[in-house]
């Protein structure tokens, strides 16, 4: 008698990982992302079970907490993440690769509902984003003195600034996505203007969204309230 999938073992000897096994975690990771970029990181793991069409002791295999889901889910995305500090460093103009930096990854969290989360929250156990993480965080450090010796990044700017930007971006997503899925543009274009120097050269400032799209926006959020992690 063939044993329900949940009983399965995952692997055989000298195979490493099962064909089976490999295609159900390539659904749960799939499912996941599905599930993170729409809705945040807040989608418990029932749920993400249930959107890749395993059970629950599939998923615990493969994934036996949630940090390990996400650490897996975004693992390219913090490659992404590592890698933009790289390229603003390189640029020769020096207030130009931060106020580049600043938009990228900000754009990255508005393609991005859980990767937005995941940059305004930490995660001990997930070794690996914790990694670059703090490669990304060197990184920036060394683009922040960069800025501030061509002048014009402001001496008063401290890297919190940067976790206050993206903790707003993401409510700002949170808040917006839907209805004026730019609005995010906006606030990022007048925090880099809060971040230059005088004389730096100012960033453009996007137009402001949509009143009735606003408006719209606010109304969702009276009914649904804010989304928490």
């Amino acid at each position: 008698m063939t044993a329900p999938s949940d009983q399965t073992p995952d692997q055989q000897p000298g195979t490493g990982l099962r064909a089976d096994a490999e295609r159900n975690r390539d659904r749960i990771l799939a499912a996941a992302r599905r599930l993170y970029a729409t809705e945040g990181l807040g989608v418990s793991m029932a749920s993400v079970a249930r959107e890749a069409g395993v059970g629950k002791a599939t998923l615990g295999r493969r994934f036996a907490t949630r940090e390990e889901l996400i650490n897996a889910v975004f693992a390219d995305r913090m490659d992404a993440y590592a890698a933009a500090v790289t390229e603003a460093l390189a640029d020769p103009d020096a207030w130009h690769g931060f106020t580049g930096y600043i938009h990228a990854i900000c754009a990255m969290q508005a393609a991005d509902r859980g990767f937005a989360d995941v940059l305004t929250m930490a995660f001990p156990t997930a070794k690996a984003l914790e990694a670059r993480r703090t490669e990304s965080y060197n990184g920036f450090l060394e683009l922040i003195a960069h800025a501030r010796s061509s002048g014009h990044l402001r001496e008063d700017f401290v890297p919190e600034d940067l976790v206050i930007l993206q903790m707003a971006n993401a409510g700002v997503i949170t808040a917006t996505g839907d209805d004026t899925p730019d609005t995010w543009r906006r606030l990022v274009g007048h925090m880099l203007r809060s971040y230059a120097a005088p004389g730096a050269p100012i960033p453009e400032l996007p137009e402001a969204p949509e009143p009735t799209a606003l408006y719209r926006a606010m109304a969702r959020l009276s009914e649904t309230g804010p989304r928490t992690a």
